[in-house]
């Protein structure tokens, strides 16, 4: 059975030891029947998370939660709340300052410092397109909760798939350099080995030409 949470915000997710996320607090969701889209009731929810079709309407949809999830991904963007003292002082909607960037072209002004950090450019732009699909005026025009998540999903396989290879490429490279190191030494050795082998024979050849002398000196001057 079909259930509109109508109360879709960041303290309501709920992370165990895993961090696994659990949907709490049912309080004012609606169970509707199978054949149903919408329901006609009255306006409940979070200012700063409510979606504005079902705000004006009074209509429920299954798109208002999509609303609301894509306010948490701005939140998480930006570590701003929904409602954000700005440096003024002044209350500011956090989406309508993220919609306004994105028409700007400066989302990145935007961007949490440490979010920027960790994750790179085309990453970013997933996370906001999607967050601006599902913040969109009509809900018709979002997507579903099943698209957003098939996204999602695809872009943490696509963030796995790069740690593992440049994982990878930092295991060859330490390989390589030991490899090198190992090379290195060995050649060193070598001509360690060299030398005392040379110096040996140096003196080999030192002695024998002084028992030479010794002898013929011998010979020339009896005793």
């Amino acid at each position: 059975m079909p259930i509109f949470h109508r109360d879709v915000k960041s303290t309501n997710i709920l992370l165990d030891d895993a961090f696994t996320t659990k949907v709490s607090d049912y309080g004012a969701s609606r169970s509707i029947s199978i054949d149903q889209t919408r329901v006609v009731t009255a306006v409940q929810g979070t200012f700063g998370y409510l979606d504005p079709e079902y705000y004006y309407t009074g209509q429920l949809t299954e798109k208002s939660d999509v609303y609301s999830f894509g306010v948490i991904l701005v939140e998480l963007l930006t570590r701003k709340k929904s409602i954000f003292v700005n440096c003024l002082g002044e209350k500011q909607n956090l989406c309508h300052c993220f919609l306004q960037a994105l028409r700007d072209k400066t989302i990145m002004d935007m961007v949490d410092p440490q979010v920027a950090k960790e994750a790179n450019q085309s990453e970013i732009d997933e996370i906001a397109l999607v967050a601006e699909m599902c913040l969109r005026l009509k809900g018709e025009n979002r997507p579903k909760m099943k698209e957003v998540e098939l996204r999602l999903q695809l872009l943490r396989a696509k963030i796995s798939r790069t740690h593992k290879e440049e994982s990878k490429r930092g295991r060859e490279t330490q390989q390589s350099l030991s490899s090198e190191y190992k090379s290195t030494s060995l050649t060193v050795t070598r001509r360690a080995e060299i030398g005392f082998v040379a110096n040996l024979s140096s003196q080999a050849v030192s002695r024998c030409h002084t028992m030479e002398q010794e002898m013929i000196y011998s010979a020339e001057f009896p005793r």
